[in-house]
Formats: structure tokens, sequence, C-alpha cells
């Protein structure tokens, strides 16, 4: 319908002449609009709806361009994520589930996103098709409907332009890494072009304990490019057979001290795997797209997209538990045979600990259809400009859970990773355990408003409607959940522009979240409203007088004010929504070149303010106010640097770095602070081919990547990569 409507305006007589004007392009310094290959900065964003500029968006928006994922070697979405301040993860059984911003879970359901529409958090994401990953901070309901307080992911997918080009790289790394992207660019017509991409990556290890196996494909055809109407078809395809690292346990740093805070095992290389041969994390997302774009001729621009996809995961792997086996050198009687689950210290740990694995299993199917129309254009009216952003947009999805019978599985020594144990998983039967269905309907609007010369002031709402149905499948019945929210998002912002150099903003924003951000529901949580949570900021974006470098500065306060708490009350129909936390600090962002020959890119967030401000008392954590919140460092960030030494060599260095951060609830498992830091250098032989050197973690620093109560999961070990590019 959304497709239909759009379509209509081709009704319009347009004459040749005016298409021709259309095709028209302001040429504008290369500094002012660096092509995402061309430059590690941006000035300009898809992720608030329509093609902005930076400058005029009143809220933090981190942009990683595809020059800055192609000098790091970003291969998957977490690595992007990683090298942004602020993003912290949560130990999740495959896939980018459980990602923190600000302190906050992007939810499952609700905050990532590919050219502005949802995206399932259901597969381990590849970078292969991106032309650039943009992250918007702070609540961001009123764009794009459910979601949470920390903000939202957007992945801009590559698109076809009309000129020929292509390239092929070829990477070679430890761990017998083998990776082969193409990108290729075919221009068929005048106003037409087709581009596909492909990736093939094969590995050992990926330096954390997991093998490497997946194959990607994504081709569009685009045509009508720069006319009135514009057409874009695409497919995608991506498989993944990877291995897995379910995660290692947190153990004590001292026998003498059980009660102290927790760290890593740094007697573990990060790289060693002590799942079975067996184990597997098998997934593919699938999915074919279609957009039309109408460019009115006041400047306005209507576009229509819709997408349609199928996402499987079956995941055959468990948690890795360890207990101390001990025994008595006279008598050779084992005095803890069974190898219960139990606590072991750092200075008893030992080549000859015993590991327990366990049984997980994750069988999950989801089919979505989305769509959306978006209108933007300005306008004068009552004596001011306008800038109006409307829109509508819906959602359907469904989705199948699965539950596999257990097995028993033989257990391992710490001193022997990688044992080649397996078990026949064909074995295990599989039942269907739960089934969920959802559709949601947003309409929205907003209206930047020029009232002064240096001025705007922004004004947005959205309302949603969502039904969701749930069931959950026992042996003998079935057990029904529905539940229907309508809800509504507001956000005003105000700019200050006393310059084309300088930008200051205040905003403030809400957002929500439901209690199908997990694609579930229970007796409780069917009948709970959405959480509600906003969020405040004041900063600015300050372009030095050449436009190549931009500082980005804000200071923020998030806080959920009505977190879902557990009533103590048994008979409750309810989860109470009686919580609160809160977050604030200060982040920076600087990003351009200090000269043409120097480029620089950094990331920082300061977080000193963090708490849980109310909640419920828990027999498993008691009271829990005033703690800070888990994965809330209050130092994270990165800096990427590169120089141009001449024609040939470029160089470059970085770090990434996250400050003490608890792992789930205090007192509890603590992961330390660490600084890893990663070189490149590359060679230039012609403006068609170069050859680079990574080396990621240089100093080989053990840390904790992904964190969860009982475990975590190590971030990537030493690891060199060389990568030769060919452009033709």
């Amino acid at each position: 319908m959304l497709l239909a409507g759009s379509l209509s305006v081709m009704a319009q007589p347009v004459s040749q002449t005016e298409v021709k004007s259309l095709k028209s392009i302001t040429i504008v310094e290369k500094a002012e609009a660096p092509q995402g290959k061309d430059a590690l900065r941006a000035t300009t964003t898809s992720i608030g709806k329509g093609q902005q500029e930076l400058r005029d968006i009143p809220q933090s928006v981190t942009v990683v361009t595809e020059k800055l994922i192609d000098d790091r070697n970003l291969d998957t979405l977490k690595d992007v994520l990683h090298n942004t301040a602020g993003v912290t993860f949560q130990a999740a059984e495959g896939g980018e589930e459980d990602i923190r911003l600000r302190g906050f879970s992007l939810a499952t359901t609700g905050d990532i996103f590919i050219d502005g529409m949802r995206d399932p958090a259901f597969y381990e994401r590849d970078t292969f098709n991106n032309d650039r990953i943009e992250l918007l901070r702070g609540s961001a309901s009123m764009l794009f409907g459910r979601g949470s307080t920390g903000g939202a992911v957007n992945q801009v997918s590559k698109r076809p332009h009309a000129m020929d080009e292509s390239e092929v790289s070829t990477t070679l790394g430890s761990y017998n890494y083998r990776r082969v992207t193409g990108d290729f660019n075919i221009q068929t017509d005048e106003s037409a072009a087709l581009r596909i991409n492909a990736m093939a990556t094969k590995a050992d290890n990926n330096g954390a304990g997991s093998s490497i196996d997946k194959k990607g494909i994504a081709a569009s055809y685009r045509f009508g490019i720069g006319s009135t109407d514009e057409f874009l078809i695409g497919i995608y395809s991506l498989i993944n057979n990877n291995g897995m690292n379910y995660g290692i346990p947190w153990i004590k740093p001292t026998a003498a001290s059980p009660t102290a805070n927790t760290t890593v095992n740094n007697k573990l290389d990060p790289s060693a795997y002590f799942g079975m041969a067996s184990d597997y994390n098998a997934g593919a997302a699938r999915n074919l797209n279609a957009s039309h774009t109408h460019r009115f001729e006041d400047g306005g621009e209507l576009k229509t997209a819709i997408r349609g996809g199928n996402y499987t995961r079956d995941q055959r792997s468990g948690t890795v538990r360890m207990c101390q086996q001990t025994t008595n050198a006279q008598t050779g009687v084992v005095t803890n045979p069974q190898c219960p689950v139990a606590t072991v210290a750092l200075d008893s740990f030992g080549l000859n600990t015993i590991l327990n694995r366990g049984n997980n299993a994750k069988i999950q199917d989801l089919d979505s259809l989305y769509g959306q129309s978006d209108y933007s254009g300005k306008f004068t009216a009552w004596g001011y400009q306008h800038a109006l952003t409307a829109g509508v947009d819906f959602s359907r999805e469904f989705k199948n859970v699965y539950v596999a019978s257990p097995v028993t599985k033989p257990k391992t020594l710490a001193g022997t990773p990688n044992d080649g144990l397996s078990i026949d998983e064909s074995l295990r039967a599989v039942t269907k355990s739960s089934a969920f269905s959802a559709q949601n309907l947003g309409v929205y609007a907003q209206d930047m408003v020029q009232v002064t010369p240096t001025w705007k002031v922004l004004g947005g709402l959205r309302y949603d409607t969502l039904r969701g149905n749930f069931d959950n499948i026992g042996a003998v019945t079935t057990t029904s959940y529905k539940q229907t929210i309508d809800d509504w998002s507001p956000r005003v912002g105000v700019l200050y522009q006393p310059n084309d150099l300088h930008s200051y903003h205040f905003s403030w924003g809400t957002s929500f979240n439901t209690s199908a951000d997990t694609y579930s529901y229970s007796a409780l949580s069917a009948n709970t409203a959405p959480e509600q949570s906003r969020n405040i900021e004041i900063g600015a974006k300050l372009d030095t007088a050449d436009k190549r470098f931009t500082t980005r500065l804000a200071l923020f306060q998030s806080t959920k004010t009505n977190e879902r708490n557990t009533d103590p009350d048994s008979a409750a129909t309810a989860f109470l929504l009686s919580g609160q936390r809160h977050s604030s600090g200060l982040e920076i962002d600087l990003t351009g070149r200090l000269t043409p020959a120097w480029e620089v890119y950094g990331s920082y967030m300061w977080m000193p303010d963090a708490a849980i401000d109310v909640a419920s008392p828990t027999a498993g954590a008691g009271d829990r106010a005033g703690e800070r919140p888990a994965l809330t460092p209050i130092h994270s960030g990165t800096v990427w640097t590169t120089y141009q030494i001449n024609a040939h060599w470029r160089v470059g260095g970085g770090i990434n770095f996250r400050s003490e951060q608890s792992a789930n609830r205090n007192p509890g498992w603590m992961a330390p602070a660490f600084t890893t830091l990663d070189l490149m250098a590359q060679y230039t032989f012609s403006e068609e081919i170069s050859i680079k050197a990574n080396v990621s973690n240089v100093n080989n620093v053990v840390y904790a990547d992904s964190l969860y109560t009982g475990h975590y999961i190590p971030g990537m070990g030493r690891n060199a990569q060389v990568t030769l590019n060919v452009k033709f």
C-alpha cells in the first residue's frame, strides 16, 4: 500500500527539461562532503529520517565511515561498535542481542536498523555491505517507535552509483584467517547501475575462541538516478556456520579473599576453546527490499521502502563451569570424583582444573515484513522557514522457538583446549516451545522552524500502536498471552547556529520499552505497560575554519522512570513499574584532518554518575538501590589516527579502552579496566593496487569483552592480518 501511494505521484506530468534540471548537482568542497571511502569524517547522516546535515540534528550522532571500517579491518557490527564510546556488551548466545549504550540496553527488537528500517537482532552481522554505521545517542522513539533509552544503530547499505568502479580485497591472517570481499559497481545506463557485494570468510579461530565460516552476497539495481523518480531493488543473504565460545567462568583472585571482587582468568589464552568440536553456531539472514524516491519540484522528497526477511538460528553449545578435583598423594583417592560446579581461586587454578561443559541450545526462526514512507521538505509559512519530516511505518514479525533434548557432554581440562571431542547432535529431539507474533503501526511528524537567522526550534510527535501475541507451547497444553499498546513519543530541540562553523543544541526526548522486547510474554509481562524513559542533552558541533575537522561535545542525562520490578506479592497480575535508574556524563567525538596528511578519529565518554535510584529488594540481589548498574564503565572510548608519509606510505595506530565495570550486579563479578593497541601500515603501489598490514591488540591484553553474571567472553588476543586491495 505504501509503495502504491508513493508511485501515484508519478502521474504528475514532468517534462524532459524538468527531469534534466533535477539531475544538476551543486558542487561542494570535498572537505564539506567527503565520501565514506575517502575520509574518517562525515558531514551528513540518514539516521534522523531523510538525509540531513549532522549540525542540524539536536542530538549526538557518531558516524563510523567505510574508511575507518577498512583501516581497522572491522569485519562485524560488533567490531564497529567497539570503536565508539559508551558501548558495552552483555554476553549473549550469538547476534548483537544485548548492546549497552550510556548504560542502557538497546532492546532486542527495537534499536538496530538497516537503512532506517528495523533489523532483528537475530544474527551476527558482517560489514561487507556497509557504507557506514551511524549511532544515534539518547531517546529515539519519536523517530523509530518502540526502543530503548540508550539510542539506535543504523547500518547504511552500499548503493549503486552511475559509474564503473570495482575492487577486490583479499586478507590473510592469524589462526589461518582468510577473507575475500568484492565490491562491483557496474553502470548499465546513463542513470542506472548494478552493485554487487560479496564476501567469504574462514578462520580456525577469531582470536577469542570461535571458528569463523561465513559467506554473504548483496545485490541491488538502481535506476532513475538523479531523476524525478528513482527506484532500487535488492537482495541480501548472509550465511554463518561459525563456532561459538559460550564463555569462560569468572575466577577469584586469591583463595585467601573469597569475598573479594573477581577478575578475568589471565592464565588462559583468550583464543582457548573449551567447547566440543561438534558445537556450532549456524544462522542465516535473507531479505528482499525495494524502494522508490520521488523528488518534487520544490525540493521535497518522498521515499517509500519495503523489506521482507527470513532469519534462522541453530546454536548448539554450552557454558563452561570449572571445579577442582584433588587426589590424595598417599592413598590415590580422588576427593571430588564427580567434580560438581564450584568456585576455583586463581592461585589454585591449573592445567588439571576440570571444566564441565553445559548443555545449551538455541533454535529459532523469524519472518518479518517492514515498510515505511517518509516525506521531507522545506517551505515558508507564517513568515518562517520550515523543514518538515513526516511519515508512516509498519512491521509484522513472526518468531518460533524450539528446544532440543538434553545430552551428556564429557568434561575437559583447562590444559587441553580444543580436545576434539564431539557428540552426534542429530540424536537430539527438537520440539517447538513457543510462537510470537506482533504487528506495529507508527505515524510521526516533525518540524524544524527557523525562528531567527541563528535560532532553530524543533518539535516532533509520534503515535505507535502495537499488537502482540505469544503462545507458550507445553507438552499437553498451550498457554496464550496477548497485549495491545498505544503510546505517544514527543521530541523537542533548540539549535543555535551563529555561523557556518558552530552549532549548539539542547534536546529533550522520550522512549518506551514494551514487555515484548524479548519476543515473548509471561502471565505478568503481558499485563505490564511499557517502561518510559527520557533523555536530556546539551551539546555542540564545532568545525575548524577549513571545515576539515569537527569536534562534537555533549552533556547528557538519561533516565528510565518506571523500570519493571517483580512485585513481592505473589498474587500480583503484573510487574510493578516502580523502578528508576539514570546515567549522566560527557561525550566527545573528534573527526577529520588536522593537516592534509594527518587524519584523526576519536570517541570518548566520561560517565561518572550512573545509579539504580529505586528498586524492589529481591532474595537474589537484595536491596540494589544506590548501586552502579552493570556494564557502565566510567571511562570508555577509542582513538585512531593515520599519517600519509608520502605518495606510497601511510601508517596508523589507535587504542580502545574501557575502565572497570561490573558484570551484572554489585557486589559481583568485576571486569578490570583494559587498553588495547592496534597498528596499521599501508603501501600503495598505484591507484589500483595497495597492500595493508594490521596488528590488533599488539600488547596481547587479556580482558573480558562481553559480560554476564556467571561467565564472560574474552576479547580477541593479538591478531595480525595482511590485505591486498585491487581496484579496476
